[in-house]
């Protein structure tokens, strides 16, 4: 390099390197805040989308603080503890959500303009027991249920059930014509117990909030019961078929593509990212219907799972992390970053998001039916994994039903003690 550039460069890069710190001569003075969140959350093309068009739009930078996803819980909690809180915090509203001190670190949004905008599903699952709104739900979406092949129906002259009797009538009748009635993958699958689960402590705040501390035991809950009697005799009448506790992941697409099962319980997007299959059956052939699983007559459907961006109460860039989740929450702005992607809407203005047939046609019954999901987001020390093996163990007859409860409620226990919840004293 000639020594009559450098100075010039030098001038150069400074004025570069002074952009870069400030995040440029943006609209709101170059502001810089830290976004935490998992590095799979954060890698998602919709989060990416809205971070490059707010730098873009604002002239501020997002300082992007992930960490791994199987240790986000633990190296989150650490960083808020060390004096090191983002300005906006990912989390879903779940369990693990109760190590934050949420009161005393992140702000209500109760008052926020864009809440109105909210679908009133998203608002809900983003709501404490006390009705305060925790986050904005920016997140992709969808609608668990029954999922069921409505050509095979028709052809043989059956209708999708609107009770638990019909639909156990529906089963027995599909499994005497030679047909699987449920793709039940037991085989590593641990999500099917929740949607059972959720009416119970979606419908009854109270019960929530003492099984949560630990003044009840599922045991002492009759529904929790039936609802593990009911899979039990299912799987002893064979409507979920041969097999399928070595049915996974990978085989729930070819046993409906194939028509060998007719029905499972799963969510809407599912069909639209891994329903793969040979079979002569596509996504045009199947509807939706609520879950029925021995809990609530009428059937119920799970909301979806969303992740939150909350907001560090005590930020020193308060008034612009606020101003961040206002950016997100404009019509313009979440439409460009969830444009072509399957989702259901979490807000009124949303209109580049794919829509699921499935889930158009059955609007009215999922306006009535349809549950925050509960289960595995709200009770403290629930784990799918340990409830399926719970029920697994039903299944292959090492214990029963009130074993299999029992279990359940030991695997619970443990968690929220080890988790240091109010309430469950640790061994």
């Amino acid at each position: 390099m000639k020594k009559k550039g450098i100075f010039l460069l030098l001038g150069i890069w400074a004025a570069a390197l002074l952009l870069s710190a400030c995040g440029g001569a943006g609209k709101t003075g170059g502001v810089s805040l830290t976004v935490m969140g998992k590095k799979s959350d954060l890698a998602k093309s919709y989060m990416q989308k809205v971070f490059e068009h707010y730098e873009k739009e604002t002239g501020n930078r997002l300082e992007i603080v992930s960490f791994e996803d199987d240790e986000y819980e633990q190296k989150a909690a650490e960083a808020i503890g060390n004096g090191k809180a983002p300005d906006i915090f990912l989390h879903f509203h779940n369990a693990d959500l109760s190590r934050f001190d949420v009161a005393g670190n992140f702000m209500y949004l109760n008052d926020q303009p864009w809440a109105e905008d909210l679908t009133d599903s998203a608002r809900a699952y983003c709501e404490d027991s006390e009705g305060n709104l925790l986050g904005l739900p920016f997140w992709e979406s969808s609608v668990s249920g029954c999922y069921y092949n409505k050509t095979i129906l028709d052809s043989l002259g059956l209708k999708p059930a609107a009770t638990q009797a019909e639909f156990d009538m529906l089963c027995g009748v599909l499994a005497d014509l030679g047909y699987t009635p449920i793709c039940w993958p037991g085989d590593g699958c641990t999500w099917m117990m929740q949607f059972g689960l959720d009416p119970i402590f979606a419908d009854d705040p109270d019960m929530l909030e003492k099984i949560n501390r630990n003044e009840i035991s599922y045991a002492e809950i009759p529904e929790v019961e039936s609802m593990i009697r009911w899979i039990g005799g299912a799987a002893d009448q064979g409507w979920f078929g041969q097999g399928y506790l070595d049915c996974g992941w990978s085989d729930i697409g070819p046993a409906l593509s194939s028509g060998n099962a007719v029905m499972t319980f799963i969510w809407d997007t599912w069909f639209y990212t891994d329903f793969e299959g040979d079979g002569k059956y596509t996504v045009d052939d199947f509807a939706l219907m609520p879950v029925f699983m021995g809990t609530v007559d009428g059937g119920t459907y799970e909301g979806g799972n969303l992740n939150m961006m909350m907001v560090n109460k005590n930020s020193e860039r308060l008034d612009d992390a606020l101003d961040f989740l206002a950016f997100c929450a404009t019509p313009e702005n979440y439409n460009t970053a969830f444009d072509g992607i399957s989702t259901v809407s979490c807000f009124k203005g949303q209109t580049t998001n794919i829509q699921s047939r499935m889930v158009t046609d059955a609007k009215a019954s999922i306006a009535e039916k349809e549950r925050v999901s509960t289960a595995a987001s709200r009770i403290v020390g629930y784990s799918a994994d340990d409830v399926a093996g719970a029920v697994t163990d039903m299944l292959r007859g090492k214990t029963d039903a009130a074993g299999c409860v029992q279990a359940m409620d030991e695997c619970r226990r443990k968690n929220a003690a080890m988790q240091g919840a109010e309430g469950f004293p640790g061994e």
